[in-house]
């Protein structure tokens, strides 16, 4: 069952004389209880998107075209009213930096307490305090530190507080914006393991966004690949390392060292993502693409399903009829 379809979604930043299009016809789905990564370079687009599944972009972000169908109801239709019903109790947002996203001068507390009686009004004070407390415990933070205030947290703590705070309210869908950038690979570790125990006990969808192919090839069950503000390839976790089709995932695949296999030469991609105020002709990674032939330069690849990979799509002319063999 799908909790998240987007179709078409196109984002624009209006400004200057011609609008720079940071999001260009995205496409997927999401399913009921799935993590689904996204994956791409500063610059591909991923931030956009996730500004704009949420609703929370600011001019001159406009959304140009497309639909956010979340549970049947059109996301981009609704005003803001209509939208405020649905944050927290439907859809919630862990944002990347931690202590920019918690109110430095209230109680961590306090933060919890006018979320959950924002959205429960027969919720009491009391109440929704040792329900905080709660909260805080589930992702392993003592419930004495519901009184102490951000600084007082350690960054990890900070981290874990935030996604707290985005399950107060028990919502079916969590987007979360590269949540352990800023946090040591131990503290990446347990973070990573607690939304994953608790999206299995509490059954929400997750779309994860982060520059680290190697950390949602542990953590998705499908991964989105975005290049140049497009969805390049979308497939499961194990695909994608086995065998990615698209050029670009392979160069990000192959860009970190396997941790058990023999010594290899580690390789990059060369050149830098498009400007995206002035985009190349075609496919928009051909300039870098090792594996470019002729028409590349002027015919846009569609995101079309590989044969017999009915969970895998690509947009690439290696696949004119949906052959998957390079």
């Amino acid at each position: 069952m799908s909790v998240l379809t987007v179709e078409g979604l196109t984002v624009d930043y209006v400004s200057g004389e011609r609008p720079v299009r940071a999001c260009d016809d995205v496409t997927f789905e999401l399913r009921q209880g799935e993590i689904l990564g996204v994956a791409g370079e500063s610059g591909s687009g991923k931030s956009t998107l996730i500004t704009a599944l949420t609703r929370l972009q600011r001019p001159p972000a406009v959304t140009t075209a497309g639909r956010i169908e979340f549970r049947g109801t059109d996301l981009v239709s609704l005003n803001a009213d209509e939208l405020r019903k649905l944050r927290w109790t439907s859809l919630a947002i862990v944002l990347q930096s931690a202590m920019d996203a918690l109110n430095p001068v209230m109680r961590v507390g306090a933060q919890f307490v006018d979320v959950l009686r924002s959205h429960d009004k027969t919720l009491g004070n009391k109440d929704a305090w040792a329900k905080a407390a709660d909260l805080l415990g589930m992702v392993g933070i003592s419930a004495d530190r519901v009184r102490s205030y951000p600084h007082e947290l350690s960054g990890g703590m900070r981290q874990r507080a935030s996604i707290a705070l985005a399950l107060a309210c028990g919502p079916e869908l969590v987007v979360m914006d590269e949540p352990t950038t800023a946090v040591d690979v131990v503290m990446q570790r347990q973070i990573l393991a607690q939304v994953l125990r608790l999206r299995r006990e509490l059954g929400f969808a997750v779309v994860f966004v982060t520059h680290d192919l190697s950390l949602l090839l542990e953590l998705a069950d499908r991964i989105a690949i975005m290049y140049g503000g497009r969805i390049v390839e979308i497939g499961t976790a194990e695909s994608l390392y086995t065998k990615p089709r698209h050029p670009y995932t392979r160069g990000l695949r192959d860009s970190f060292p396997p941790l058990r296999s023999p010594l290899r030469k580690l390789t990059g991609i060369p050149g830098s993502p498009p400007d995206l105020r002035n985009p190349p002709p075609g496919c928009p990674f051909h300039p870098r693409c090792a594996d470019r032939f002729d028409g590349c330069d002027e015919q846009r690849p569609e995101l079309l399903t590989i044969e017999d990979h009915a969970d895998h799509t690509v947009a690439c002319r290696l696949y004119p009829s949906g052959d998957d063999q390079l």
